[in-house]
């Protein structure tokens, strides 16, 4: 039973590393990536649709994207959605594709991202946090409950903190490969 709650724990502090690693991807570094994009959606009929649905994208160059719209009646919607969000682009639109060239990111830029990216960090760790602190409650409410011992629970303790050291060492690593990408000139 113990065993069972510690590995529930453990995929759910994996799974928030995961959506770390997903956060720090949509933070834009000097080069263009189609994960910058992940979380825009277009008006399309009526309904919000992600981007990655509407088009494709390629980078030809390091700061340019290319979105080609599999639709074209797409296109305003994409456009818009991009120019609206907090990328800080201007997409321009040749007819067939739309063309985002990315400007150099100043020095005041570069640091605002990064305490973005420690802000998303710490909310991945916070979550890593309460994930060890439901399971340690689970295991303390079973042993209220006279269903596994005093011993037992002890050595639950140790694992989990094992466990949420691990995850919140990954997401640590995270943010300083991330945060070495955004200084990086």
């Amino acid at each position: 039973m113990l065993t069972d709650i510690i590995s529930t724990a453990d995929h759910k502090m994996a799974l928030t590393v995961e959506h770390s690693k997903e956060e720090f991807a949509t933070i834009r570094t000097g080069r263009a990536h189609p994960a910058m994009f992940a979380h825009l959606t277009a008006e399309y009929y009526g309904a919000p649709t992600p981007l990655q649905q509407l088009a494709s994208f390629q980078v030809p160059e390091a700061r340019t994207m290319l979105i080609a719209p599999y639709d074209q009646s797409a296109m305003p919607a994409i456009e818009r959605a991009i120019r609206d969000s907090d990328l800080g682009v201007n997409p321009s639109n040749d007819g067939h594709v739309i063309r985002i060239v990315l400007p150099v990111l100043t020095e005041e830029r570069r640091k605002e991202y990064t305490k973005l990216a420690r802000h998303k960090a710490e909310e991945g760790k916070v979550a890593i946090r309460n994930a060890r602190r439901h399971a340690i409650d689970a295991c303390k409410k079973m042993e209220k409950n006279k269903e596994v011992g005093e011993d037992d629970v002890i050595r639950a303790e140790k694992k989990l903190d094992e466990i949420t050291k691990k995850h919140v060492e990954e997401i640590d690593e995270l943010l300083k490969r991330k945060e070495a990408e955004l200084m990086e000139v």
